[in-house]
């Protein structure tokens, strides 16, 4: 994504001093989460652009994302900016993976909320031969739990599509 939602000043504007982040999160599926990484742009330009116009649909007005005509190279230093992020806790980005890696099936963004009525924005997506599918359908159900259980949240807002 080239626009992300403004990010907070610091992580302890919105997280606690001190708590880390999951690094890899099981779904009853087989497939995981984990942070994504530079390394995974093959994999995501798959997905992405793939899934171009239903992720513009969503995605695009608010963050100009994802282009149509996005390079590996712009996906690369986005993918990176993702992971620099999440080192400093200023926004997340979980990358939703087959057991062995093979295929990026989506991602869940975890970013500090505009206002104040929530404390975090989180939405998430998978790509189009997905949508539908047990993968999706427990994804869905399996994120707000995620955060609920494991996230210091007290208010987020779940922009499901």
């Amino acid at each position: 994504m080239t626009e992300a939602p403004e990010a907070a000043a610091s992580a302890d504007a919105w997280l606690p001093a001190g708590w880390q982040h999951p690094t890899r999160v099981a779904l009853p599926t087989g497939h995981h989460l984990r942070p994504i990484r530079a390394s995974d742009t093959e994999l995501d330009m798959d997905a992405v652009m793939g899934s171009r116009e239903r992720l513009w649909s969503i995605y695009g007005e608010a963050w100009g994302w994802p282009p149509a005509t996005m390079t590996a190279e712009q996906d690369r230093e986005d993918l990176q900016r993702h992971a620099d992020e999440m080192e400093t806790h200023e926004s997340f980005n979980f990358a939703l993976f087959d057991e062995n890696e093979t295929e990026l099936i989506g991602c869940v963004y975890i970013d500090p909320a505009d206002g104040p009525e929530a404390d975090a924005e989180i939405s998430w997506w998978v790509r189009d031969e997905y949508v539908g599918s047990e993968v999706e359908a427990v994804l869905d159900e399996f994120v707000p739990a995620w955060i609920a259980r494991d996230w210091p949240l007290a208010a987020p807002r779940y922009n499901q599509f």
